[in-house]
């Protein structure tokens, strides 16, 4: 059985329409290529400027009315937005939550070293989930949970700020800091 003949779907370009693919426009709001504005000029008026010159004619804004369209080499446009786009991406930076987990007897030298942990995770710019678990008879004991937050607290007092309080979910009290 001889399947149908389809035709292979034609691809979506990203970015502005330019040249031809400009479709459905009568009049254009036309700006040349040393950047002066040419008011409303028909389209294939436009275009055989654009080609006169050796340049592209892309769509800069093509919501507006009428649509407002440029005259530019597109490659060298599109170079430029790629080297835009590459520098906005390496200058984000992307916020993880670290979590620490404590207990409510935590000793002095336990305490001391998940803070120097705490303490490294707000200099890379990383906020923390501090975690206090309670365990059987411990959740009769919730105030000494409390305290070793409230330390937690006063002890980060000038690296981070509390984006929530502490919380108690099921067994556990849970705490968020940020830098500041």
């Amino acid at each position: 059985m001889r399947r149908p003949f389809r035709a292979a779907p034609t691809p979506t370009k990203d970015g502005p329409r330019s040249n031809r693919d400009i479709r459905g426009v009568r009049d254009v709001q036309l700006i040349d290529d040393t950047g002066a504005n040419r008011g409303v000029v028909s389209f294939f008026e436009a275009l055989k400027i654009a080609e006169d010159a050796g340049l592209d004619l892309v769509e800069i804004a093509p919501n507006s009315e009428p649509p407002v369209c440029k005259i530019l080499d597109y490659g060298r446009f599109r170079f430029l937005e790629q080297k835009k786009a590459a520098e906005a991406r390496k200058k984000q930076r992307t916020i993880e939550i670290k979590e620490i987990k404590l207990r409510p007897g935590i000793d002095k030298h336990d305490y001391d070293v998940k803070m120097k942990a705490m303490l490294g995770f707000f200099e890379e710019g990383d906020k923390v989930k501090v975690t206090l678990r309670f365990r059987g008879r411990e959740m009769a004991h919730q105030d000494l949970g409390v305290k070793v937050l409230e330390r937690v607290k006063v002890d980060l007092a000038e690296t981070a700020k509390v984006e929530s309080d502490w919380q108690l979910e099921g067994r556990q009290m849970v705490m968020v800091l940020a830098p500041k």
